[in-house]
């Protein structure tokens, strides 16, 4: 895979166009920063400065262009580019904490923003108005939203929260879409409806998404668990205690295995056997090379002092990791081929690399395909 560093400042949250010839990154502020590929390069093209507080949530839909971004001004706004120029439109969200994730629906035509106010905001374009309105998802929510992910029906969302549940809602929106047909988590969908609610996990869950085929929802917790619900074996739940610190981020790459990443600063595999119904470690994407310990010269323990005020290559200065990321991978993006993995909140980590899904997973699972 390839690695790039854009800045000195931390990276908050990212989103890639759909050719992934463009990444908008925030600089852990208000701004959000587009880089353009240009050669062997990245260069930064547009700067979308709109927000009054941090950036915490950034989503470029595919194939209409659009980017829709939140922060923690409590405001979502949607940039179209005309020309080239990034127009803004505001969206309110109605809402009285900060915003902390949003994600565009399969279909472009909503998106949906999880907040610390407890509410799921459904957002939609209201043509006879000419404005972006939204609905609320409120109730059982109990505390802060943390992630979210759509079905491919472009109806069903699944959110995790702090409250410690992963929660699969009807997100169906009369004005803007026909009526869903029945799945396997069900067949009534009216708006806000409870589709399924877990009840195995003992943390923050920091990530959740749906598999292709839209049958499994997984999700990541902070007591270092991952957690897989199967609507086609009545929604039972496959846990496995993961050895590694809490991940963070994670993605299926087929309906039987998906790749996680967080605080140990590398992506890692998990296959689940639809037999047996269990959930097993699949190994280590982010394999270290093998190289030649050396003790370290004078001159290189003089600038490990004036860089890092450390002397050593230690492991708090992220030098004696063996990952390719040095600090946690935070947020993940997916494609028709790559995944990207992203860190914010840190000051060792200021990339993102995308991570080609075939070769990783051919090499460490049979299904790949």
């Amino acid at each position: 895979m390839a690695y790039h560093s854009f800045l000195v400042e931390p990276i908050s949250c990212h989103a890639w166009n759909k050719d992934r010839t463009q990444i908008a990154i925030c600089p852990n502020n208000h701004e959000v920063h587009i880089y353009e590929k240009s050669g062997a390069k990245w260069v930064k093209v547009h700067e979308l400065k709109e927000h009054n507080g941090q950036v915490t949530g950034i989503d470029w839909a595919p194939e209409s262009n659009r980017i829709v971004t939140c922060g923690t001004d409590r405001n979502a706004y949607v940039w179209t580019l005309k020309g080239r120029t990034w127009k803004p439109t505001l969206v309110i969200l109605r809402i009285n904490r900060a915003a902390r994730c949003v994600r565009w629906a399969p279909q472009e035509n909503k998106f949906a923003v999880g907040s610390g106010s407890r509410v799921i905001s459904i957002c939609y374009f209201e043509q006879e108005n000419d404005w972006w309105v939204c609905k609320h998802i409120k109730k059982p929510i109990r505390s802060t939203v943390l992630s979210l992910d759509w079905h491919p029906n472009n109806v069903l969302l699944a959110a995790g929260s702090c409250d410690f549940k992963c929660r699969i809602f009807s997100a169906y929106i009369k004005e803007v879409e026909e009526r869903p047909a029945p799945t396997p988590w069900g067949s009534k969908m009216p708006f806000g409806e409870l589709m399924f609610e877990s009840s195995s996990s003992c943390g923050w869950v920091h990530g959740v998404c749906f598999s292709a085929s839209g049958s499994r929802v997984a999700w990541v917790s902070h007591d270092s668990t991952v957690c897989l619900a199967d609507a086609d074996k009545k929604m039972a739940v496959a846990t496995l205690a993961s050895e590694t610190l809490p991940l963070l981020a994670l993605t299926f790459i087929t309906d039987n295995s998906l790749v996680a990443a967080g605080h140990d600063c590398f992506p890692v595999l998990f296959t689940y056997d639809g037999t047996t119904g269990t959930l097993s470690f699949g190994g280590r994407l982010d394999v270290p090379k093998q190289s030649s310990q050396r003790g370290l010269t004078a001159r290189e323990r003089f600038q490990n002092l004036d860089k890092k005020a450390s002397s050593e290559g230690s492991v708090a200065s992220g030098a004696g990791l063996d990952s390719l990321h040095k600090n946690s991978v935070r947020t993940r993006r997916c494609g028709d081929r790559h995944c990207s993995l992203g860190r914010p909140e840190s000051n060792q980590s200021r990339g993102a690399g995308p991570w080609p899904k075939q070769p990783a997973v051919a090499s460490l699972s049979s299904e790949a395909g």
